[in-house]
């Protein structure tokens, strides 16, 4: 199965249907949940957590979909925002939102109806189990918004930013006007401005290559991000996940993942494993050697078939102007006299 970002725009990609399918998938739901909740914790958001009586932090969601990872910020007592490209999502997402109000509003009617033929004292007691009970009408806000044309929000306005399996699209280009780096450079810049100083953000992403993943850090550090890419369970094929955290604090490390090891995709050193991959400031000595620090070419080593023909059928699913294939494709050239 090729990969959603190879087919065009994801606007295109994620529409009424595939909203309507992604959406009833209890096994996405399921995966879901478990990144929102594994980024809530590496986000480590400041002071206690609403349910035990502390200030509701204000969430930015970047790429929110259908709100399934939105539902989980209003499961831990936050205020949220969501922005994405697909505007089918955005509905599922108004569906929810919608369905969540109306049964607040229900749940509140029925409440006030029973309690005024309650005596005082069943009132009392009764009235603080229904407010347990109650259900709050839903948090979100949602907004329909390209991320790779930056974050159209106030500077320092969220206490925190998560982004569930939408900044590996950044990597992609679709027209001739869409470039990846300058796109990445657009969202991580602006990404810098609307957070609050001390703010934290984790995007998970499913980078195709190591190249996406080095350039994906490569754009964060160079706004001012300090932070790296946490890898959990790096040997599973399935359960592998890569999230992004960043933090303006410049002394910031990464945490480990889940089983311990991290996957060093940026670097291969002791310090990497122990970190994760670091996002930091290049060293300016090192960053002017490039011959140094630029990858040696194999010998023997050519492009087979196989690799052409999957090359050129990528650069079609891209819009891009290529050759027709024919028998002479990847065909090997006679040797020299």
């Amino acid at each position: 199965m090729s990969r959603p970002e190879l087919t065009g725009h994801a606007s295109l990609f994620y529409n009424a249907k595939e909203a309507r399918k992604y959406d009833s998938s209890s096994r996405m739901v399921g995966i879901q949940r478990e990144i929102t909740e594994r980024a809530i914790e590496l986000l480590k958001l400041s002071g206690p957590p609403p349910r035990d009586g502390g200030r509701p932090s204000f969430v930015l969601d970047v790429g929110c979909g259908s709100g399934l990872s939105g539902q989980v910020l209003e499961e831990h007592g936050h205020v949220w925002v969501g922005c994405d490209v697909s505007r089918d999502m955005l509905n599922m997402a108004n569906e929810r939102i919608d369905e969540k109000r109306e049964e607040s509003q229900t749940n509140n009617d029925s409440d006030s109806d029973d309690s005024s033929n309650d005596d005082d004292e069943s009132m009392q007691e009764e009235g603080q189990n229904r407010t347990r009970r109650r259900e709050e009408p839903s948090t979100g806000v949602l907004l329909h918004h390209d991320m790779g044309t930056g974050l159209p929000f106030r500077p320092a306005t969220f206490d925190g930013c998560i982004s569930i399996s939408a900044l590996q699209w950044l990597c992609y280009s679709n027209t001739k006007d869409q470039i990846p780096k300058r796109r990445l450079m657009r969202f991580f810049s602006s990404l810098y401005k609307v957070l609050r100083r001390g703010a934290r953000a984790v995007l998970q992403f499913y980078p195709e290559t190591s190249e996406h993943a080095i350039l994906i850090s490569e754009c964060a550090a160079r706004v001012g991000f300090a932070g790296g890419i946490v890898v959990d369970y790096p040997n599973s094929t399935k359960a592998k996940k890569h999230y992004l955290v960043l933090s303006f604090e410049r002394a910031y490390k990464a945490p480990q993942g889940l089983t311990g090891a991290e996957g060093a995709l940026l670097n291969d050193g002791d310090e990497s494993r122990r970190t994760g991959v670091r996002v930091a400031d290049k060293d300016p000595k090192k960053a002017g050697n490039k011959r140094n620090n630029a990858p040696r070419k194999k010998k023997g080593v050519g492009k087979t078939k196989e690799w052409i023909l999957h090359k050129k059928e990528t650069q079609r699913k891209r819009g891009k102007d290529t050759r027709k294939d024919t028998k002479y494709t990847g065909r090997k050239r006679p040797m020299r006299f």
